[in-house]
């Protein structure tokens, strides 16, 4: 008799699968499109090219759900119920980039950035030990806490010389779509509690329009189905200080990635060989290349889609690739875009408030995992926040250095990054481990964290469905 399938591999009736596809899509949705909303504004960009780069980022996450739910021959795709989208760890490197260099250095440095996660995905795979949660988590928790900055300079504005900067009515604005969004997502249940930040923006947006922040113009003149223009900011630049902080966001990325998969695996029961961890990464490395060519963004694993397949127990990656189609949808519609666009920056600073601090949340819980009664490794911590968060509280800190320099220093994430990664590996992989700790051999990396994936992986019995 053949072997059943596993649930991860099944179709389910089409009804289902459209409700629950579009159900990841909703609580993806806020996440993917603040991205470009941010590094639009943050950008000084018109709404009209923000609405292009939310197309764009649409179309990619699509392209990169469906590469990873379905896979792509041997080369790409974990084949597992992955939705992805536009990850926030580049987004405070991608705005220092614009504004030293320009949009076409952003762009080419992604791009680069995504070439150089395509090669090191499989070598990666097998160094996943070097990424445990005393790195991951410091990292996230520097992204977090360097993201709360920007989202007050959505909510206030950026020039103080403005009439409207720092105006009360904006704050109070932003604090309304704040209360209500956390008022949901703490007394909500279920899937109401999930959408709360998309409740927040929506009730933000309906209440900014007796404010006259609401500017419609140039919406009717948009297109309503049109692909992405490829190299829309021209010809691509790779200034080697850009390629340099993208592919540090890469491996960051990777990092998060890594940890999503096992997570998944183990929700779904569904066994992950390193060769299937490896083209997960590529999936995230070619987003990077595609993302530079068509103006979006690196796509990571979101984890509350994570969580929403943990929660529904839907195991089926047919399921998320029915949400990776609607994604590809809602991007080649431009008009649906410039309507995003037009979110009144207030109103996006206070759901941006939400996420971002929860991003340094989600890095402290990953702290957890650590073994931090270790004085090694919470002094591996402490420094790599106080190094990572250092630019992010004295901003003017390198200003007298090469511009060139300022990109790489001047970004909390890289420096974060950077340092977590090497006192990991000075302190808890060469023979300074034990001579730092009196001979005494601490925990290994891969007893601090998830257990590495096999080569060949055992057979695991089909869990049972919902």
């Amino acid at each position: 008799m053949a072997e059943a399938a596993h649930l991860v591999d099944t179709r389910l009736p089409l009804g289902r699968q459209l409700t629950f596809g579009i159900q990841h899509v909703l609580i993806m949705y806020t996440g993917c499109i603040t991205v470009p909303l941010v590094f639009g504004a943050a950008a000084g960009l018109d709404r009209a090219t923000i609405g292009l780069l939310i197309s764009a980022d649409l179309l990619i996450a699509g392209v990169i759900t469906l590469v990873q739910s379905l896979g792509v021959a041997k080369l790409a795709g974990a084949r597992l119920p992955i939705i992805c989208g536009a990850t926030f760890i580049g987004l405070d490197p991608m705005i220092m980039i614009a504004k030293e260099y320009g949009l076409p250095a952003v762009y080419g440095s992604m791009m680069i950035g995504g070439v150089v996660g395509v090669a090191l995905a499989w070598p990666f795979a097998r160094l996943v030990r070097f990424f445990p949660p005393l790195v991951t988590g410091t990292v996230l928790t520097v992204v977090g806490v360097s993201l709360i900055g920007v989202a007050g300079g959505l909510i206030i504005g950026t020039d103080p010389k403005a009439p409207t900067f720092a105006a009360p009515s904006h704050i109070a604005l932003a604090a309304v779509v704040f209360l209500i969004a956390v008022g949901f997502l703490c007394l909500g249940r279920g899937m109401v509690a999930q959408l709360g930040v998309l409740i927040g923006l929506v009730v933000g947006i309906v209440a900014a329009i007796p404010m006259g922040l609401i500017d419609t113009d140039g919406i009717a003149g948009t297109d309503w189905v049109g692909l992405p223009k490829p190299f829309h900011f021209g010809a691509p630049e790779f200034p080697i200080t850009g390629v340099v902080a993208m592919s540090v966001v890469i491996a960051v990325v990777f990092a998060e990635s890594t940890a999503s998969m096992l997570a998944i695996s183990e929700i779904t029961g569904k066994p992950i060989g390193k060769g299937d961890l490896a083209r997960g990464l590529v999936g995230d490395g070619l987003s990077g290349v595609l993302g530079g060519m068509f103006t979006a963004f690196i796509d990571t694993i979101f984890n509350q889609n994570v969580g929403a397949v943990a929660a529904t127990r839907v195991y089926s990656r047919y399921v998320t690739a029915t949400s990776g189609a609607i994604l590809v949808v809602l991007g080649v519609l431009p008009r649906f875009g410039a309507m995003v666009a037009a979110v009144p920056e207030p109103v996006v600073g206070g759901v941006g408030l939400v996420l971002f601090a929860t991003i340094a949340i989600v890095g402290v819980d990953t702290l957890r995992k650590a073994d931090l009664g270790d004085r090694v490794n919470a002094t591996i911590v402490a420094t790599a926040l106080g190094v990572g968060l250092l630019p992010v509280l004295a901003k003017d800190m390198f200003v007298h250095f090469p511009s060139g320099a300022q990109i790489l220093l001047s970004s909390g994430i890289t420096l974060g990054a950077t340092t977590a990664f090497t006192l990991n590996l000075l302190f808890n992989h060469t023979k300074l481990s034990a001579l730092a700790r009196g001979g005494v051999t601490p925990k290994t990396s891969e007893q601090q964290t998830m257990v590495e994936p096999k080569d060949t992986a055992a057979p695991h019995p089909t869990p049972a469905p919902a």
